[in-house]
């Protein structure tokens, strides 16, 4: 029996000219996540084999990228909750990618804090195309 209500899933996609490989190489370097997602992640280090997201307020929090090439996933997830974050996915789309974004929701979300959240995810992903079809 649940215990809490299930989450609402909201995914995302984009259409990249450039290869599964190339999307998930940019993806998988944490270098590149204050690139395209710097509302999330303004500023990300590497200290005692934890990557830490440094906000723009100062706060701090740590975060791992659980990459699967085979898959061809990139989840950016909670050290401490891994059940929390954001889960990714690049397949193969013609001759190019497909990249899929998927975010969830406590069911008590606001509809418009929702879409407000849904509209940076849009615009991170146009990030991602733009970096991916330049290399």
């Amino acid at each position: 029996m649940l215990m809490k209500p299930l989450q609402h899933a909201h995914t995302r996609s984009i259409a990249v000219a450039a290869s599964p490989a190339t999307v998930l190489a940019y993806l998988s370097d944490h270098r590149n996540l204050p690139v395209w997602a710097p509302g999330f992640a303004p500023s990300v280090s590497e200290r005692d084999g934890q990557l830490l997201v440094r906000r723009d307020d100062g706060g701090e929090f740590a975060i791992r990228l659980e990459v699967s090439a085979e898959r061809g996933t990139v989840d950016i997830v909670s050290a401490v909750d891994p059940r929390r974050g954001a889960f990714t996915r690049v397949i193969p789309n013609g001759e190019g990618s497909e990249y899929v974004f998927t975010l969830f929701f406590d069911a008590s979300t606001e509809p418009g804090v929702v879409a407000a959240q849904m509209t940076v995810v849009d615009d991170e992903l146009t990030a991602v195309r733009d970096a991916c079809e330049t290399r």
